[in-house]
């Protein structure tokens, strides 16, 4: 222990401007994602504001009782992990896909051009891009109705039909999301070796060879890593994008646990439930999101933790 204490002292007294740069981000940390924590108290009670956390009386596990005896919430759940699924199965590949068309580009302006442009969606709040779903697919007026018009096939009501929700709800996240998720990839290919496609060219081998066996392989663990924190939010559906999406009409497949706990939970002032629920989504995605790491381990070496 002593020689572990006078290591740290030796590396601080040499990197100690690194620790200062540093210092923000630990105090950031600590004050909003460490000190929260002890709110977790308000879900085993009966919070009353009044009395404060503390102050409030036990509960228990009523609340995490009173959330799986709702008709909703086996629905919630199923809606949540659909959505999430699917997100996952399509949403993912995309900006590997782009990351990898990108870097056949060989004019950088254009590759820059198309990254910004790409990139640029992201910034769009849900508020926005919601208000630009319902103008783009309106009934009357939406550019893709009146497309569908000239065919015969117009007039459909993309926004409140269940069979549309999904599709919409993962092309739009594609859209919006697709060019700063590449990033990272994009990175990760700028680390590759120029000499191996020197090689590769003299030994004969094409463009797709040398994205088959050089890129890929390449950046395999930057996308095993990516995988296994991206399953960590199977079950955190933010409730922004969904909520603006919902309608009486599709409300079915739409009703997600962050939905339903800002309904009950925020806008009926049930703090405990709130918590109690929020609690149980933290553990899960927790729980698979360390199960997914220790396959990913056994099967690759590859591994968080």
């Amino acid at each position: 222990m002593s020689g572990g204490l006078k290591t740290w002292k030796r590396d601080f007294r040499h990197c100690w401007q690194m620790w200062i740069l540093l210092l923000p981000a630990l105090i950031w940390l600590v004050v909003f994602c460490y000190t929260p924590m002890y709110g977790l108290l308000i879900a085993f009670k009966d919070y009353k504001a009044n009395l404060g956390i503390l102050g409030s009386p036990w509960a228990g596990l009523k609340y995490f009782r009173q959330f799986f005896e709702t008709d909703i919430a086996f629905t919630s759940i199923v809606n949540t992990i659909r959505i999430s699924g699917f997100s996952l199965l399509f949403s993912f590949p995309i900006p590997i896909l782009f990351a990898l068309m990108l870097n056949q580009i060989s004019s950088s302006k254009v590759r820059k051009f198309l990254q910004s442009v790409s990139f640029m969606p992201y910034f769009i709040s849900a508020v926005v891009l919601v208000g630009m779903l319902n103008i783009i697919l309106s009934p009357t007026t939406g550019f893709v109705n009146v497309f569908l018009n000239h065919f015969g096939m117009g007039g459909k009501m993309f926004m409140t039909r269940e069979e549309y929700f999904l599709p919409i709800y993962i092309l739009s996240g594609i859209w919006q999301s697709m060019g700063f998720n590449a990033i990272v990839y994009i990175a990760a290919l700028t680390t590759i070796d120029t000499a191996l496609y020197e090689a590769a060219t003299i030994d004969g081998a094409s463009k797709f060879k040398q994205i088959l066996y050089i890129e890929i392989p390449s950046i395999l663990p930057t996308i095993i890593v990516m995988f296994i924190l991206a399953t960590g939010n199977m079950l955190s559906v933010g409730y922004e994008k969904v909520y603006l999406m919902q309608s009486s009409l599709n409300l079915s497949v739409s009703e997600v646990v962050s939905t339903y706990v800002y309904k009950v939970g925020i806008q009926s002032a049930q703090f405990s439930f709130a918590t109690a629920v929020g609690l149980f989504n933290s553990v899960a995605n927790f729980l698979i999101i360390f199960v997914t790491n220790a396959i990913s381990r056994r099967i690759s070496d590859i591994s968080l933790f």
